[in-house]
């Protein structure tokens, strides 16, 4: 085990969180449920119909000890979600039997506990597409006060590695918004520099990448990465986020010194990265493949950012392993967030909603 992850749990241990997983018909989420809990990091809820996930486990020779299965369908908190569905301007005038049918699919039910306080942070996606997660969080959780941009980071744990922290490195946005603007690209550089300060206390150090170096090349594309590397900047600032961001910069100038000092001499992140903002969607999430198969690392990810309710989609080729980190990750984030966010009214969220 890595001394990252380590790290991870031995915070977590001090403030332990309940972690909401739906996906009861998956033995890889029960097994990592069942670790969860066992490694004293929490309480966890799966959701799923109750004799169905207790045959799963007997079978998997998983123990349930300490989880509490959800069904859906029959739970008591469903009348209570099913009036809250109905406020929201998206649902406003659903029949209940309508509403019923949405939030018996475990993710939107998951969805609703999170937002409703009924756990600290959800963790799904291990057999299920990107879309039908995202869903329900896009629409049932509120965004973080002044953000407009929901994307997603990857942290990537390299063995023996001196790039990055130690080999850790943070990646985005590799899963959620396809070919970001200006705008999206400073959030989306800010709330994952965000997020390496909460899990880590350290400065970040963000590398807002592209195929040019400080003006090797000019055009349309490098000039956004200028312009975002400008906004993210001066948004920091105005949140009081401690961090180095700089761009546009080339990927071996963001890793390497030697590098570094030829092409970007100066920079106080080049050469020293360990945020590392992608153009688009298609440069994150090969970049986040090759490196975790070429070099063996591990994914964390990916972890939700712009929300203000923590939660992560999963791959769904995840192993256990990545199910429990990732949970672990999400769980340490729910305590930075009750510091940092501290609860808005309920009639707030909702007036802004009818």
């Amino acid at each position: 085990m890595s001394q990252f992850i380590e790290t991870v749990y031995e915070k977590l241990r001090r403030h332990p969180k309940r972690i909401v997983f739906p996906e009861g018909s998956d033995y890889r989420v029960l097994q990592a449920a069942s670790e969860y809990v066992n490694k004293k990091l929490g309480p966890a809820v799966v959701l799923g119909k109750k004799d169905q996930v207790e045959a799963l486990a007997a079978a998997k020779d998983i123990q349930l000890r300490h989880i509490l299965v959800i069904d859906p369908e029959t739970a008591a908190d469903l009348p209570l979600f099913v009036r809250r569905l109905a406020i929201l301007q998206r649902y406003r005038g659903i029949k209940d039997v309508d509403a019923m049918k949405i939030l018996a699919n475990p993710n939107y039910f998951a969805a609703m506990m999170l937002q409703n306080g009924q756990c600290d942070g959800l963790v799904a996606g291990a057999s299920e597409f990107s879309g039908n997660i995202l869903r329900p969080l896009l629409q049932l959780i509120k965004p973080l006060p002044g953000i407009k941009t929901i994307a997603s980071t990857t942290i990537l744990d390299v063995p023996d590695s001196q790039f990055g922290d130690h080999g850790i490195l943070f990646f985005a946005d590799a899963g959620v918004v396809p070919s970001p603007t200006v705008e999206q690209l400073a959030d989306i550089a800010v709330e994952t520099a965000r997020l390496r300060r909460q899990l880590t206390g350290e400065v970040p150090r963000v590398a807002m990448l592209s195929f040019s170096t400080k003006g090797s090349a000019q055009t349309k594309d490098t000039e956004k990465i200028i312009a975002a590397t400008a906004l993210a900047k001066q948004k920091a600032h105005q949140s009081g986020l401690r961090a180095e961001i700089d761009g546009e910069l080339q990927v071996d100038a963001a890793l390497l010194p030697e590098v570094a000092a030829l092409k970007a001499p100066g920079s106080l992140v080049a050469g020293r990265a360990d945020v590392f903002i992608f153009p688009d969607l298609n440069a994150g999430n090969i970049a986040v493949k090759l490196v975790q198969h070429l070099a063996k690392a591990t994914a964390y990810g990916q972890i939700l950012t712009g929300l203000s309710k923590p939660a992560a989609e999963l791959s769904r080729g995840a192993q256990v392993g990545d199910i429990l980190g990732v949970a672990a990750l999400v769980a340490l984030q729910a305590i930075e967030y009750r510091r940092l966010y501290p609860e808005q009214k309920e009639h707030d969220w909702l007036a802004n909603h009818q």
